[in-house]
């Protein structure tokens, strides 16, 4: 079978990795490069041993099949320019930075016929794979998800929003197959005029409850996932790709000791074995499956619209949150002014 002729756009961060795949598949073929750093582009183009072109026109006309990994404010004109040649597109998430444009995009795609794989990364992790497994069988009450990186290597082009906690936005969509009745969130911006670190509720008719932290302020990268069902409690790593099962935990007071009162707790403690398999390979893999074998995307444009509308949601009521705490703290300074019979220098 003739393998699929792949273009990567954009070979920063993610795309070296999308590159690095792509090589190693045998149903494709790494067939160029195109970024606007030329320097980056030419260690690529070396490093594959594939061209490099410096218009994205030039590359569209050898491919199949693009990959694109570039900054979210241009994924909707490159996306268009692909789907417009009938190429293939797996875009990376967000799967662009405006709702009306991920809007468009479902439209023509649904009327192309094209094949348009949003990049949520982790639907393909084999942690959420069995974890998913694991929760068919149970009553899910509460869902805590836990996304954590340090600033310093933070994407910095969106909110930390629309950048980590949309992957656990669409991991919810996934979960509930659901629309909450309610959504809330709170954030803070200590390093930048955007939203730094949030915590946003998801609230379901009967459950479950979600709660998720996005953070580029943290100095531990954390991908973590803690289930709360009726009868067990699952803590799930997607980095170290791990799954623990707590059943039937049981505690007693033992006994006086040197040091008072001792407890004694026991819990029964299973462990879901993970597949090492890497996600972007599994993720670009099935993408290629998708062309190659009519498949429809497993996250489809419809998901990856889903997910940005609910992060653009929740960024707005950050930000509403935000302007609501900073005029009470104006108006609070203000009454403390005409109380003590001074004015601050910001007032005057």
């Amino acid at each position: 079978m003739e393998r699929i002729k792949t273009g990567v756009i954009g070979v920063g961060r993610m795309g070296q990795h999308h590159c690095r795949v792509v090589a190693n598949q045998k149903d494709a073929e790494l067939v160029g490069i195109c970024d606007i750093d030329a320097q980056v582009a030419k260690e690529t183009s070396a490093n594959y041993d594939v061209p490099e072109y410096k218009r994205l026109d030039d590359l569209l006309e050898q491919v199949d099949a693009a990959i694109v990994a570039t900054p979210t404010p241009t994924h909707f004109d490159i996306t268009m320019q692909c789907l417009e040649r009938n190429i293939h597109v797996l875009v990376e998430k967000p799967v662009t930075e405006k709702v009306e444009d991920a809007e468009y995009l479902a439209s023509y795609v649904q009327q192309n016929g094209t094949i348009l794989q949003v990049g949520h990364i982790e639907r393909f992790n084999p942690t959420y794979v069995e974890l998913k497994k694991v929760l068919d069988k149970m009553s899910v009450i509460a869902v805590n998800f836990r996304r954590l990186s340090p600033y310093r290597v933070s994407n910095k082009d969106v909110d930390v929003v629309v950048d980590l906690m949309v992957h656990d936005l669409d991991l919810s969509n996934d979960l509930t197959g659901r629309e909450p009745v309610m959504i809330n969130a709170y954030g803070l911006m200590p390093f930048s005029n955007t939203p730094d670190h949030v915590v946003a509720q998801l609230v379901y008719n009967n459950g479950p409850l979600i709660t998720l932290t996005a953070s580029r302020v943290t100095e531990q990268k954390i991908r973590s996932v803690d289930v709360t069902a009726g009868d067990a409690y699952i803590e799930a790593d997607f980095m170290n790709k791990s799954i623990f099962i707590h059943r039937g935990s049981t505690g007693e007071y033992t006994g006086k000791c040197h040091n008072g009162v001792s407890y004694h707790q026991e819990t029964n403690i299973e462990r879901i074995l993970v597949p090492n398999s890497e996600p972007l390979a599994l993720e670009i893999r099935y993408f290629l499956e998708c062309i190659t074998q009519h498949h429809k995307p497993r996250v489809s444009i419809w998901d990856g619209l889903r997910a940005l509308r609910m992060a653009q949601d929740l960024s707005k009521l950050v930000n509403e949150h935000n302007y609501h705490f900073s005029r009470q703290a104006q108006l609070m300074m203000r009454e403390t002014e005409l109380m003590h019979g001074y004015s601050h220098p910001s007032n005057r």
